[in-house]
Order: structure tokens, then C-alpha cells, then sequence
């Protein structure tokens, strides 16, 4: 089968509400999921979040890793997009994450995933750079990247 290069899909509305089949996050690699989008996830998902804390506490998930977990009818990307909770998110490791997590959503036969703008909230990053390199990591992939920006 032949895979056809989507593209970025821009949409307004919340992330939970969309029934999309999979979900990606940026994340941070000490185990914290304290603030922003990563702290609904933590809520609506404490199974993964308390495996997402061990993995961080043994050193198995670092910068440009994908912890992927799955519950119910969803499927979860825990990107690691910066190592620490701060502005540290780098644009390199959205790319290597991201590209992992279209891989595997491929594999699965996931139509879409949906992140957030990862990396240009609470991780310090411009929204343009990260754009660039989400549209480019989805021009290389057959699943729609669904980005999801708040409604003002």
C-alpha cells in the first residue's frame, strides 16, 4: 500500500472534544505533569501518568522519546519534548517525537492524531518554528496531524 504525505491540519476547539482516535502531548522528562495541557492529561488518565512518573524516575524516557499508552478507545503520545518543567522544549525533540508517534499511529491504522501546539505554550518555543516542524514531520506520513489551537 502506498502512503499518501498529509499535512498539518489546523483546527480551534479542545483537544478532548474532538473524538479523535489518538492524542500527543508534549512532555517533560522528570515526571511532572503539573501544569498546562499535560495536567489534563495526567487527570483523565492517571493509569498512564503513574507509568509515564516510573519511566522518568528509571531514565527511560528522555528527550525525542514517545511513551505510548494505550486506554479504552484512545491511543496516548507522551512526547518528550523538553527535559525539565520549564521553557526548555527544543524543536528537535518535537520532531523526533512526533515522527515517532505518526509511525506508530500508521502502524496501528490510525486515521489522526491530535496534539496541541506543543512546545509553543509552557515550552518556550515560537509558534512558527514548531509549525514548521510539525508540518514538516506530516508531509512525511500518511495519518493526519490534527494541531488544536484554544479558541480565543
Amino acid at each position: 500500500m502506498q502512503t499518501v504525505p498529509m499535512a498539518m491540519i489546523p483546527v480551534t476547539g479542545d483537544l478532548f472534544e474532538l473524538g479523535l482516535p489518538a492524542l500527543g502531548h508534549g512532555c517533560n522528562c522528570a515526571g511532572s505533569m503539573g501544569a498546562g495541557i499535560a495536567k489534563q492529561f495526567k487527570q483523565r488518565f492517571p493509569e498512564m501518568y503513574r507509568e509515564y512518573r516510573q519511566r522518568c524516575q528509571r531514565g527511560e524516557f528522555t528527550l525525542g522519546d514517545v511513551f505510548v499508552w494505550q486506554g479504552g478507545n484512545v491511543v496516548v503520545y507522551n512526547l518528550a519534548t523538553q527535559p525539565v518543567p520549564r521553557p526548555s522544549a527544543t524543536l528537535k525533540a518535537i520532531d523526533t517525537s512526533i515522527r515517532a508517534a505518526l509511525t506508530d499511529a500508521e502502524r496501528r491504522g490510525l486515521p489522526r492524531v491530535g496534539v496541541p501546539r506543543i512546545g509553543a505554550g509552557l515550552g518556550g518555543l515560537g509558534w512558527p518554528d514548531v509549525a514548521a516542524v510539525l508540518d514538516a514531520a506530516a508531509a512525511d506520513h500518511s495519518t493526519d496531524l490534527v494541531v488544536v489551537s484554544l479558541p480565543n
